[in-house]
């Protein structure tokens, strides 16, 4: 009796551990800039989280959020912990550049994928040993730079002025818009370069008054953006001033007023989603996320840094049903392999910002579909189809 008692307990734990273990939770680490510099795309990125979904296809999901302060090194201590500790299955962030490309280092080491919600291209490219474990939501710099060019083309321009951020955002996209901009017979005669955190940029900016281009471009993002728009005002620059992606924020028009006005930009659909036309197919998904996000925060409050972050929510919705059916369990190496083969097979889902197709040789996987062209009027993001 007391060898059968003791076999049908253990026949009972076993059972019991059984269903524990084939619905363990997932877990997705998030660390994003919600302090710092970079606040106001980390706010709305976090805010963004509250609103993915608990459960998918009957598997629970726990979203853990950082903060690191946009800190490069809170970015990597954030990742680690997330990664080592947590033991999280997928890691997300973070909002800026620098911290983003020292998070692949992380994601790499710890064989966990992540899906970044920052925008160089160094970021996915090349598919090396290490970035094949990253992937990642916001338009390539190339994508929007070549849209700039257009545009600019379309414009008459012939000389072009520069100044970006003294990072990695920065010195990324002054090497894609050379390349643009010579593909289109567009000269670029001078740069300047300043820091997230400077309150003046005089100096730069008379430079490149000075050289007389036809126009310029500031390479920054989120509110740190508006300084040299609001200084190249002030000093009557009458050429046209264009902005990235990295600009397409309420914050921008907030900090900037009526200095913005007239700037032009490349964005992502969401920006101005209800001005698209019912054939764009990414009208449905981005109004779904505007819906959805202005609901809890409020009429007007979309941002797009917030939809890179829902856009990442997608990938792991998409992919987490394809990572159940391989039978690895959550919490394991395997199920971070399964999750990262999944992503990296992802097809056809329109999310706000565009349709991905990801593929073993590209980690962002999004097209032509994911960008508009957007002028500042009267303190207003408008729809421009021309250009």
């Amino acid at each position: 009796m007391r060898k059968h008692f003791g076999l049908s307990a253990a026949a009972a734990a076993i059972a019991l551990a059984l269903p524990l273990l084939a619905n363990a939770q997932v877990k997705v680490g998030v660390t994003v800039s919600s302090t710092g510099p970079a606040a106001s795309l980390g706010i709305p990125e976090r805010n963004t989280v509250a609103l993915l979904p608990k459960e998918v296809a009957g598997q629970k999901i726990e979203w853990i959020v950082l903060d690191d302060a946009t800190d490069t090194t809170q970015a990597v201590k954030n990742s680690r912990k997330l990664a080592t500790d947590d033991k999280v299955d997928v890691l997300i962030g973070t909002s800026v550049t620098p911290g983003s490309l020292a998070m692949v280092d992380v994601a790499a080491e710890a064989k966990v994928p992540m899906i970044s919600v920052a925008a160089s291209a160094k970021i996915v490219e090349p598919v090396d040993d290490k970035r094949r474990w990253v992937f990642k939501t916001p338009q390539n710099d190339a994508l929007m730079a070549g849209a700039l060019a257009d545009a600019m083309a379309k414009s008459k321009v012939k000389t072009l002025g520069f100044i970006g951020f003294a990072d990695a955002y920065g010195d990324g996209w002054l090497d894609v818009m050379q390349k643009a901009a010579k593909a289109k017979g567009i000269e670029i005669v001078a740069i300047e370069k300043y820091s997230r955190t400077d309150t003046s940029v005089t100096g730069q900016v008379l430079k490149l008054v000075g050289a007389k281009p036809d126009a310029i471009l500031i390479a920054g993002a989120g509110t740190p953006s508006a300084l040299p728009q609001k200084e190249l005002k002030a000093r009557n620059y009458g050429g046209t001033i264009y902005q990235t992606h990295g600009a397409a924020n309420n914050d921008v028009l907030r900090v900037c007023g009526k200095d913005c006005d007239g700037m032009l930009l490349p964005a992502g659909p969401l920006l101005v989603a209800a001005q698209l036309p019912d054939s764009n197919q990414v009208k449905k998904s981005a109004l779904a996320y505007v819906e959805a996000y202005e609901k809890a925060n409020g009429a007007g409050s979309t941002n797009t840094f917030g939809g890179h972050m829902w856009d990442a929510g997608q990938l792991v919705v998409a992919a987490l049903p394809v990572a159940l059916k391989s039978g690895a369990k959550p919490g394991t190496p395997e199920f971070r392999v399964a999750m990262r083969d999944a992503l990296e097979g992802v097809k056809d889902l329109a999310a706000s910002q565009g349709v991905f197709n990801m593929s073993p040789t590209d980690h962002a996987g999004f097209d032509e579909r994911s960008r508009v062209m957007v002028k500042v009027e009267g303190g207003k993001w408008v729809y421009q189809p021309g250009l």
